[in-house]
């Protein structure tokens, strides 16, 4: 039983452990070494139509050599702090394993060291909020290295607005309109013809 008992604890420290090495990588130990910007049209974007430019790349004014660690570019759609009130689910952690700042991957790719370009449309599942845009670096290991956004610190920003897909289409409204002058025009010959027997049957 002793036994047993020695085994899970040595288990769970080394779980612990490991957490601690490999997966409670903070945001505040990261460096802000890209720089990243994005583009759109003004006003209210839409889910599903709309397009956003971003643009990313090292920060020049970093030595060289800065970049060598980085493997992997990872490109993400994130929460606003206005859209994040009284939502759990969307909520600001500093180990980035627990963070739901950013849950819409726009491009994972090979980190080459110029400058890129993604036009991206704007998928249809991503709900109505206000959002912006940031980069993560990551090493051979896949872990995240370094960031850059298209806001500031305190993400008040550069943000933008999208509208999520509201689930009605012209399609179905034709529809629904076709149906409904089929349904009076129905009703219509129905009270017409009901009138005709009833002038027959009178006579």
């Amino acid at each position: 039983m002793a036994a047993r008992v020695l085994v899970l604890a040595s288990i769970l420290i080394f779980s612990c452990f490991a957490e601690t090495c490999y997966g409670a990588i903070s945001f505040s130990s990261l460096q802000r070494t890209l720089v990243v910007t994005a583009s759109h049209r003004q006003g209210l974007l839409k889910a599903g139509e709309d397009k956003i430019t971003v643009r990313w790349g090292l920060n020049q004014s970093f030595p060289a050599g800065t970049d060598s660690s980085y493997k992997t570019i990872k490109v993400q759609l994130c929460y606003a702090p206005i859209s994040q009130v009284d939502r759990a689910w969307r909520k600001t952690e500093e180990h980035l394993n627990k963070d739901k700042t950013c849950q819409f991957k726009m491009v994972k790719k090979p980190y080459i060291n110029v400058n890129e370009t993604l036009e991206w449309t704007i998928e249809r599942d991503v709900p109505t909020a206000t959002f912006f845009i940031r980069a993560y670096a990551l090493d051979s290991d896949d872990h995240e290295v370094a960031y850059g956004q298209n806001t500031d610190a305190e993400k008040k920003t550069n943000l933008f607005e999208i509208q999520a897909i509201t689930g009605r289409h012209v399609s179905l409204d034709i529809a629904s309109v076709c149906f409904s002058a089929f349904s009076v025009v129905s009703l219509m010959g129905f009270f017409f013809m009901e009138k005709r027997k009833a002038r027959k049957s009178q006579q």
